[in-house]
C-alpha cells in the first residue's frame, strides 16, 4: 500500500468519517457514484469495486458489462459541508477497468490520460484554466416553462442582499474548502448569470475539479432554496453559458508557448497549436458542444443592440471576443496561453480537453501554419466578406456536427473506437427525437393562424 492510500485511510478513521463515494463519469459527462464504507475501501485500493457496466451510457453492452472501478487516492478529497448531522463524507475519483485489469476504453478518464500519454511523449504537459459560466434560477418545475432568474443584475454588478452575491460566497468557499483554488467570481451579463473561475492545472486534474465543481455548484444553490443549471442556453433573448478555457503547453518549468524573440510573444509551438485547433475546429465541436440546445448558443438569435460574443467562426485573434481562439495578454512568459471560446460548460471536460489537445498536437506534429488573425467583429462582417476571409463557421447544429465528426480520423483516433461509435449513435438519437418534438414555438406560431 502506497503512502497516499494509508493517508486516506488515516484520514477516515481520524475524522470518523462513515461515507466515501467513489466517483466516475460516462461517456456523456454524468457523474456517477457508489458510495462504500470505510472499512471496505482498503480492499478496494487492491481489487476495486464491481460495477454492472451495462447500466450506464456508453460503457459496456450487457453480455460484456462487468468492470471494475479503482479508486484513484491523489483524488481524495473530505466534504466537510455535506456532513450534517451524520459527520463527514468524502469522494475519490475512479478508473474504470476491465475484469483483466486492462483500461476500459469508454472510461473518460482514460480517454483523456491517452491524449495526455501522447503529448508526454513529445516533452509536453497539458495546463488548463476554465471560465465556467452558468444560471441560478428560482427552484420550480422543470416542465420546459420559462425559468424565472434569481436577479435582475448585468456584468459585474454587485447588489446588496443579492442571493447571486451570497452564494457566490457560500459556492467559493465550499470549494476551496475541498482543495479547488478559485481565481475569481462575478455576476454575468445575463439576469441570474454567474462566473467562477478555476485556476490553472494539469488538465486531467482540471477535468475531476470541474466535475466537482458542477455539483458542489448544483448543491449550495440547493441548500439556498434556488437550482443551479450549466445549460448552454436558458433564455432566447440572453446570452448562454459558456466555458471559455485556455490552454497552454510546458516543456518542463519552460511555457512551450513563449517566444521572447517574436513580435506577438508566441513560439512557433503555439502558432502550429493554434493553427491545429482551428483546422479540426469543425471536427471536435460535437465534443465541445454536445447538446441540441448548444447550438443556439453559438448562432443565438440576432437581437436589436445585442452585442454578439459567441465564437462561431473559425478564427483567432488577440483583442477580439468575437474569435474562436484568443491570445490573451500576457506579461510573464510563464502566463503565456491560448483561450477556446466555444466550449460550453455542459460539455464532458475530459473528452473536450482530449480532443483540443489531439488537434492543438496535430498542428504542432504536421507543422500547421496558422493563418493572420481577424481583429475585427466577425459576427459582424458579411457572409461574403467572412468567406473572403476564409472564416468558415462551425457546425450550425448538432446534426451537422455529428455529421463533420464521423468524418474525422482525429477524433476518432484521440477518442478510441468505442467511444467514438458510441458517442456519434447516441449524439443521433437526441437529434432524431429534438427534430420531431413538436415545440410551443410551432403551436404559438401556426396553431391560429394555419
Amino acid at each position: 500500500m502506497d503512502r497516499q492510500q494509508e493517508f486516506v485511510l488515516r484520514t477516515l478513521e481520524e475524522r470518523d468519517i462513515r461515507f466515501v463515494r467513489l466517483w466516475f463519469t460516462d461517456v456523456l459527462g454524468t457523474l456517477k457514484s457508489v458510495s462504500v464504507a470505510p472499512a471496505e475501501l482498503e480492499s478496494a485500493f487492491e481489487e476495486g469495486m464491481g460495477i454492472d457496466g451495462s447500466a450506464i451510457e456508453g460503457f459496456a453492452r450487457v453480455y460484456e458489462s462487468d468492470m471494475v472501478a479503482m479508486p484513484d487516492p491523489t483524488t481524495f478529497q473530505v466534504f466537510p459541508f455535506e456532513g450534517g448531522v451524520s459527520g463527514e463524507s468524502a469522494r475519490m475519483f475512479c478508473d474504470i477497468l476491465l475484469p483483466d485489469g486492462s483500461a476500459a476504453w469508454a472510461d473518460p478518464r482514460h480517454v483523456l490520460r491517452r491524449a495526455l500519454a501522447k503529448a508526454a511523449e513529445k516533452g509536453f504537459t497539458f495546463y488548463t484554466h476554465p471560465e465556467v459560466e452558468f444560471f441560478l434560477i428560482q427552484d420550480g418545475p422543470l416542465d420546459g416553462s420559462l425559468p424565472i432568474p434569481v436577479d435582475t443584475g448585468g456584468y459585474f454588478d454587485h447588489t446588496t442582499h443579492s442571493v447571486a452575491r451570497d452564494f457566490r460566497r457560500q459556492a467559493v468557499l465550499a470549494l476551496e474548502r475541498i482543495g479547488i483554488s478559485v481565481e475569481f467570481s462575478h455576476h454575468e451579463v445575463a439576469p441570474g448569470q454567474q462566473e467562477i473561475d478555476l485556476r490553472y492545472a494539469d488538465a486531467l486534474s482540471t477535468a475531476d475539479n470541474i466535475m466537482t465543481f458542477r455539483h458542489v455548484v448544483k448543491e449550495v444553490a440547493l441548500s439556498q432554496g434556488v437550482r443551479a443549471t450549466f445549460m448552454p442556453k436558458p433564455y432566447t433573448d440572453q446570452p448562454g453559458s459558456g466555458m471559455h478555457t485556455h490552454l497552454s503547453l510546458f516543456e518542463g518549468e519552460r511555457n512551450a508557448f513563449f517566444d521572447a524573440d517574436d513580435p506577438q510573444k508566441l513560439s512557433k509551438t503555439a502558432r502550429a497549436f493554434i493553427a491545429g485547433l482551428l483546422v479540426h475546429a469543425r471536427e471536435y465541436t460535437a465534443v465541445t458542444n454536445q447538446w441540441v440546445n448548444s447550438y443556439k448558443r453559438l448562432f443565438p438569435l440576432q437581437l436589436p443592440n445585442a452585442i454578439t460574443e459567441s465564437p462561431a467562426f473559425v478564427s483567432w485573434g488577440h483583442l477580439n471576443r468575437s474569435a474562436l481562439v484568443r491570445v490573451p495578454a500576457f506579461g510573464k512568459p510563464n502566463s503565456a496561453r491560448v483561450e477556446v471560446r466555444s466550449i460550453d460548460s455542459a460539455t464532458n471536460p475530459y473528452l473536450a480537453f482530449a480532443v483540443m489537445l489531439g488537434a492543438g498536437m496535430k498542428g504542432i506534429e504536421e507543422g500547421y501554419e496558422l493563418p493572420p488573425g481577424a481583429e475585427d467583429d466577425v459576427w459582424s462582417m458579411s457572409p461574403a466578406e467572412r468567406k473572403a476571409m476564409g472564416y468558415d463557421a462551425l457546425p450550425e447544429n448538432l446534426s451537422e456536427a455529428i455529421d463533420v465528426m464521423s468524418k474525422s480520423e482525429l477524433v476518432a483516433e484521440v477518442l478510441g473506437e468505442h467511444v467514438f461509435d458510441f458517442f456519434l449513435r447516441n449524439k443521433q438519437a437526441e437529434w432524431e427525437q429534438y427534430r420531431r418534438e413538436v415545440t410551443p414555438y410551432e403551436r404559438q406560431r401556426y396553431l391560429g393562424a394555419l
